[in-house]
């Protein structure tokens, strides 16, 4: 015999998802990952939520002559960072989701 369609559990499972996702972005925002260029010359800290929350560049990365090297070793480490951090909150969400994608959702 077929079981019926209860719109009641159906909401609470939808409720009970959208909580979890809003305490799993609370706590992507707090949770950091750090991108590097090479030789840790410039560094990029971003947040699970795919927020960078500072760049330190050390001093042997600028040379006034060759700024252009300095922006490449930027991009470097953020997009690093970028990608470490899409890397964790798709790990976290599908934990929640099961692996399926919701678009829209997050």
């Amino acid at each position: 015999m077929a079981k019926s369609f209860d719109p009641n559990a159906l909401f609470s499972q939808a409720k009970k998802m959208k909580d979890d996702m809003a305490r799993v972005q609370e706590d992507l925002k707090q949770r950091m990952v750090e991108g590097k260029a090479p030789e840790d010359l410039v560094s990029v800290v971003a947040n699970g939520l795919q927020e960078v929350e500072a760049i330190r560049i050390k001093p042997a990365a600028v040379d006034p002559d060759d700024l252009e090297e300095l922006e490449d070793l930027i991009l470097v480490a953020v997009r690093q960072a970028l990608d470490k951090a899409r890397a964790l909150h798709e790990a976290e969400m599908s934990k929640i989701t099961g692996g399926m994608d919701l678009p829209g959702m997050f």
